[in-house]
């Protein structure tokens, strides 16, 4: 059953030789990699201007200087991305830039923030997508958890069958809502030019606003900042592109680029011409479409997209963590299962591991998880100022054609992500501060993690000085609890490899008689056996077991003889069936596994009916 709902879910399974199928157009990567930077602009707008909008309607014209410097923000990021896709093309972006340059415990805070921000990525676009749907259907408010949880599983479950199978899926949210907004720009922008969209401004750009602070102005860039949340992703995914890897993914960031900053600057211009103001009941974005489309087919359908592109956004996270991951475990910081693929191809455990991670703070906050994107903008502008600041120590060691100039875009971009990460923890601090608790316990379990990998490395490592042990002999005890076919199989495998056989019995205060039969039953057909009857007066098995093995274990060391428990267990010829018989045997393994000097071994004997 288990099987036929997982092939149902995810297919059949990739051979490993059809990998390169999996590869990334740029046309399908851009919708992969590109629906959370690209959905950023449904709130960023909105972001800044509720910022100004405390302070008076009039203030909100500042939000054109302040949408002027995240452009000049996203430029520096874009341009440090493309350096970084070229120069570090295995993936991993900000946290191989920074372990590189910087050092472990830098590239470290970098991953762990990305990995972080991709939890918080998933649950803020489920849940703003929710929003849109249960805005429009205002019944299913109540289960707006429910719906969120829904998305992300099912969002899941397209990524666990493949790259090619969700890219294909998501070309049509996400070229959809870039053909809406482009649309919705465009008739906005001519109708301004015609004079059928009149000037609505709440002041004049350049007028004086009494109150206005630098403090306010910085408060709505850092919230604004919102918007460029996901332009990392595809720096994380470049071995996911198709041959050129390197000039597919620097290119497909160019152009997912070039689209966030023309739309963001177009809706910030319409926001402000049309003195659009922050509203509780409609988003800036519905107000905008309604000045420019009025309340006919094309604002509806600008609001099933946006509702669209907000849900799925949360695939770049999809994308990116599971890559992220890898890299972390290929280096011991994280474990080594999320280095392995699925029957698809893709890194699974990680998305599962990021899916559990989004929906657990999605019961956290209730689904309310839109009063995170500070400290999500947090988790992108650190790594963004290690990776940038990390490829100015690169171009210092390597140079390289037009490294100066490369320089300086780095120079750029990290003095501006600082002083955004300043900014966030100084005027959003009540909304960021989790982060100062978060990334020292992450440290700490990465560090843990690596700490154990390391000793294992150590311990197994062959050295000439080491011997391999030679044993004397070998002591088998065989666990019965009833005379049957599975014992006597059991008894006659521990007699081929054991030159001692105990066959060791616990019997209860429940059936005397009965336990006295079974003793008698196992010496009259293994007379040459020695059976051995532990009494239980607590009708546990496992504490008698272990305490009999370790007497044993004690003399075949001294005698210099191997002790194996055989474990006999009867396999039925259907798995559901497993539940209809007592699992004593997976306890007993367990409890034997945690002595050093016992083998423990299975015996199966399968049922033919």
């Amino acid at each position: 059953m288990y099987r036929y709902l997982k092939r149902l879910l995810i297919g059949q399974p990739l051979k490993t030789a059809e990998e390169g199928g999996q590869s990334l157009t740029k046309f399908k990567a851009l919708a992969l990699l590109s629906s959370d930077a690209l959905s950023s602009i449904a709130y960023g707008t909105e972001q800044i201007t509720t910022a100004l909008f405390v302070l008076s309607a009039a203030a909100t014209w500042y939000a054109l200087p302040a949408a002027g410097i995240v452009l000049i923000l996203l430029f520096a990021i874009t341009m440090s991305y493309r350096q970084i896709i070229n120069a570090y093309p295995s993936g991993g972006g900000a946290y191989v830039v920074a372990t590189k340059n910087w050092g472990t415990g830098a590239g470290l805070v970098a991953g762990g923030s990305l990995l972080v921000d991709y939890m918080l990525t998933v649950a803020v676009s489920v849940t703003s997508g929710t929003e849109a749907i249960t805005s429009a259907i205002p019944s299913l408010q109540s289960h707006s958890v429910l719906i969120s949880v829904i998305i992300v599983l099912f969002i899941m479950t397209l990524n666990l069958r493949g790259m090619r199978e969700s890219a294909s899926f998501l070309t049509i949210p996400v070229y959809f809502f870039v053909i809406m907004i482009v649309l919705m720009v465009g008739v906005g922008l001519f109708n301004i030019a015609t004079g059928k969209i009149e000037y609505s401004a709440a002041a004049h750009v350049g007028q004086v606003v009494p109150g206005m602070t630098i403090l306010l102005f910085l408060k709505a860039f850092s919230a604004g900042s919102s918007s460029l949340t996901g332009v990392e992703a595809i720096s994380n995914a470049v071995p996911n592109f198709k041959e050129p890897k390197k000039r597919n993914a620097a290119n497909t960031l160019a152009i997912m680029s070039l689209i966030l900053a023309v739309f963001f600057s177009g809706i910030t211009f319409l926001s402000y011409y049309l003195g659009i103001l922050p509203n509780s009941e409609q988003t800036v974005l519905s107000q905008i479409a309604s000045g420019v489309f009025g309340h006919g087919v094309l604002y509806y359908l600008l609001q099933l997209s946006t509702a669209m592109i907000l849900a799925v956004a949360a695939n770049t996270g999809f994308s990116a963590f599971p890559i992220l991951a890898y890299n972390l475990a290929k280096d011991k910081f994280m474990p080594h299962m999320f280095m392995d693929k699925g029957d698809r191809l893709g890194y699974s455990n990680g998305i599962i591991a990021l899916a559990i991670g989004a929906i657990v703070l999605i019961f956290i906050f209730n689904g309310q998880t839109n009063l995170l994107i500070p400290l999500y903008a947090v988790g992108v502008f650190v790594p963004f100022t290690l990776s940038q600041s990390g490829m100015l120590v690169h171009w210092k060691r390597h140079k390289g054609k037009h490294w100066i100039l490369n320089s300086f875009f780095n120079l750029l971009g990290a003095l501006l992500s600082l002083a955004l990460v300043v900014f966030l923890f100084c005027l959003h601090f009540g909304n960021v501060w989790p982060y100062l608790i978060i990334m020292p316990v992450l440290l700490f379990g990465f560090y843990k993690v690596h700490s154990h990998y390391v000793k294992v490395a150590t311990q197994l490592r062959l050295s000439e000085e080491q011997q391999l042990h030679d044993y004397a002999g070998s002591t088998v005890i065989v666990l019965v609890s009833s005379v049957t076919h599975v014992t006597t199989g059991a008894i006659n495998y521990a007699r081929s490899i054991g030159d001692n056989v105990i066959a060791m019995h616990v019997s209860f205060d429940t059936n005397p008689k009965k336990e006295h039969e079974t003793a008698q039953e196992f010496k009259m057909a293994f007379p040459d056996v020695r059976f051995v009857d532990l009494h239980s007066s607590y009708r546990s098995v496992a504490p008698p077991v272990l305490r009999f093995c370790d007497v044993i274990a004690k003399d075949a060391k001294k005698r210099n003889f191997s002790l194996t428990v055989l474990v006999p267990q009867f396999v039925p010829k259907k798995p559901w069936q497993n539940i209809l018989h007592n699992q004593t045997s997976l306890r007993l393994r367990a409890a034997l596994g945690t002595r050093e000097n016992i083998i423990v071994a299975t015996y199966s004997y399968h049922l033919k009916k």
